[in-house]
């Protein structure tokens, strides 16, 4: 008998092909609902009970059906996705998010794209609105573009904006910028820095003047703070003007802060061209966590937001409300996720200066 149950137990362990959702679930000990959450990303689930899932669907080599998840809308879902940015790792990382939970979805996207940040034609969104699209996805800078929102707003389908704020009938999926660059700052300041660099960003995303909001507020708690902020527009072209004004300065920061990656990236190469040593004679922050603060020497201190998950709760949100009809929700609505300040070698004690 016992041999016989030894058996089952073996051959039920074994990797098979065609797992089902339902499958994983029974293997961990959970709902199929909870296995779902984890394959989307969602939050409510404990980190254990992640992993478990994540272990039980390698070894049961289970695949999302897209197929399957199709067929429950009785059409595949048609996402549109609209971009223009400058920075081509944040880009990546936005994308690649979509992609994945696309896939999962079985969702079919259509990409338009804007030149150097700027949106695409009135022509050329027309067109794209005119391709039978199920929903929308504006990733920054375009989910605040008046001349984005004036042609897609009025087809009145479920829209989700990326690192947008207050965009009428859309889901808003962002993180607190405010209280990041803040966090960010307050770390500069219990280095020891007390004069300051600040890079801003695109002047027309309301998550760059967060940001500026953000650094000030907590220069104000300190006080006698030497504070100099440059403009940028979170292109690294941007950033090698700012980093080049501010370190012209008669007193040029021992700290600067810039409000993406690929900016304060920029920053570092000027230092280095400059022959200043990062961190030693000038710390040197960034804001994303993309694919270049772990590129750059010396690797860099910046706010994670989770990009990839940012863009999968857009898709969802979109997927799921496109799914249930096309309703979309009568009010402007904010998911806000968590942020990390990450610090690595790129940031270092206040040198002694006069």
């Amino acid at each position: 008998m016992r041999g016989e149950a030894a058996k089952h137990m073996a051959k039920s362990d074994r990797p098979r092909a065609g797992a089902t959702i339902v499958d994983v679930a029974q293997r961990v000990g959970v709902s199929a609902m909870t296995v779902s959450r984890v394959i989307n990303g969602r939050s409510g689930v404990r980190a254990e009970t992640r992993e478990a899932v994540a272990q039980a669907i390698r070894e049961l080599n289970y695949t999302p059906n897209p197929a399957a998840r199709s067929l429950v809308t009785s059409t595949q879902l048609h996402i549109g996705v609209v971009y223009s940015n400058p920075s081509a790792a944040f880009m990546s990382e936005t994308l690649t998010g979509i992609f994945e939970e696309a896939s999962i979805r079985g969702a079919r996207l259509a990409l338009l794209k804007g030149e150097d940040g700027h949106p695409p034609t009135k022509e050329e969104l027309e067109r794209f609105a005119a391709a039978g699209l199920s929903g929308i996805i504006l990733a920054p800078p375009l989910g605040e573009s008046r001349k984005v929102l004036s042609v897609l707003g009025p087809l009145n389908l479920p829209m989700a904006a990326l690192g947008a704020y207050h965009v009428p009938n859309a889901l808003c999926v962002r993180i607190d910028n405010h209280r990041a660059a803040y966090e960010m700052t307050c770390h500069l300041l219990e280095l020891g820095h007390r004069r300051l660099g600040f890079v801003l960003g695109n002047p027309d995303q309301t998550a760059s003047a967060e940001r500026m909001a953000g650094f000030y507020a907590a220069v104000r708690e300190i006080g006698e703070v030497e504070v100099q902020v440059v403009q940028g527009d979170f292109s690294y072209a941007s950033g090698l003007a700012a980093a080049e004004q501010l370190l012209d300065l008669p007193r040029p920061p021992t700290a600067i802060f810039a409000s993406n990656d690929d900016m304060a990236a920029a920053v570092v190469s000027v230092a280095h061209r400059r022959q200043i040593e990062v961190p030693g004679a000038l710390t040197v922050a960034g804001f994303d966590d993309s694919s270049a603060a772990m590129t750059l020497w010396p690797t860099l201190t910046t706010v994670r937001q989770p990009l990839r998950r940012l863009a999968a709760e857009a898709l969802a949100y979109v997927a799921r409300q496109a799914g249930a009809g096309g309703q979309v929700q009568p009010a402007t609505q904010d998911l806000v996720l968590d942020h990390a300040i990450i610090r690595r070698d790129s940031t270092a004690p206040a040198p002694r200066i006069a």
